[in-house]
């Protein structure tokens, strides 16, 4: 596994713009709610943690990951410099855990061609629920924070372009 050696809660705060001067936006899924608050929180801490004001970090339930498509979508516009996608799909014993992850996949990509806003991937697609502890805060540290190390490195890449 790609995070089985690397703890994805460190990061080196001297690498990362300030984030006083941009506005995020976070979609949180609500389904499997208890790893999406805890990615959620690891995200919001991240951001706080790197400068960003608490009046600047806007949150968004939806009920589950297909509908971060829709809620990122209109997060984009109530002008926010990046949206971070929060969400978590378990493999079940039917097909859907495959439409699922696609069809997020896809739709976050289509937002991140089609939009100026860049659109961050926080969906964990595990194959059970304690890979998905373990990468919401557990032993693997918190997907949550490495996403919002990227929203503040892609907010700043958006304003120098």
């Amino acid at each position: 596994m790609a995070t089985a050696n690397h703890n994805l809660s460190h990061y080196d705060k001297n690498t990362i713009p300030d984030a006083k001067q941009y506005r995020f936006g976070i979609v949180v899924s609500e389904w499997n709610d208890t790893i999406t608050n805890g990615l959620y929180q690891g995200a919001y801490d991240a951001l706080i943690d790197c400068g960003a004001l608490p009046e600047n970090v806007l949150k968004w339930d939806v009920p589950g990951s297909f509908e971060l498509i829709y809620g990122c979508k209109h997060m984009i516009n109530h002008q926010v410099d990046a949206v971070i996608a929060i969400g978590c799909v378990i493999q079940g014993e039917t097909k859907h855990f495959d439409f699922v992850c696609e069809g997020v996949t896809q739709g976050i990509k289509d937002l991140n061609v089609q939009t100026e806003t860049p659109v961050i991937f926080c969906v964990l697609t595990d194959n059970t629920m304690q890979q998905s502890i373990d990468r919401s805060g557990g032993k693997l540290g918190n997907k949550g924070t490495e996403a919002a190390i990227a929203a503040i490195k892609m907010a700043d890449l958006r304003r120098q372009k």
